[in-house]
């Protein structure tokens, strides 16, 4: 077990520090923490609202209407619970040493971009190439 690594409240990783040294590393850790724990929150509550919510509506208009908001919010959780998965894979790369990598190219991701999206494997350049072929390959 390694020993908690020290990181100012107003800490941002920038470029001309060595990159995915100790501190930028317990950065990238806390914030894929907060963002998985608020989005577990999120969904206890959607959760505990769907029990409550569950009631006998007698006009078929008003009944149609929160079937559809169910729905809705039942596609999103949905859509948390992968965004949980890959959350969690970020943390397992961070873990291994191999996070803030690009899965293609093996070089660094930008700072910006993992500042953005936590949860990139790719780099800009290398996503981008990803969805044109995505992209012809659809259009086929």
């Amino acid at each position: 077990m390694k020993a908690e690594t020290f990181l100012p409240d107003d800490y941002m990783p920038a470029e001309d520090e060595p990159f995915m040294n100790d501190m930028q590393t317990e950065y990238f850790r806390r914030k894929l923490l907060a963002w998985r724990s608020d989005i577990l929150e999120d969904s206890r509550d959607t959760i505990e609202a769907m029990k409550d919510g569950t009631r006998n509506i007698p006009d078929v208009a008003d009944r149609a209407s929160e079937e559809t908001d169910r729905s809705l919010e039942l596609r999103t959780r949905d859509r948390e619970r992968k965004l949980v998965s890959k959350i969690d894979g970020a943390l397992r790369r961070i873990e291994e040493g191999e996070f803030g990598y690009c899965s293609v190219t093996g070089e660094p991701i930008s700072l910006k971009r993992l500042d953005a999206r936590p949860i990139a494997i790719m780099s800009l350049e290398a996503q981008e190439r990803h969805e044109r072929r995505e992209k012809i390959h659809r259009d086929d």
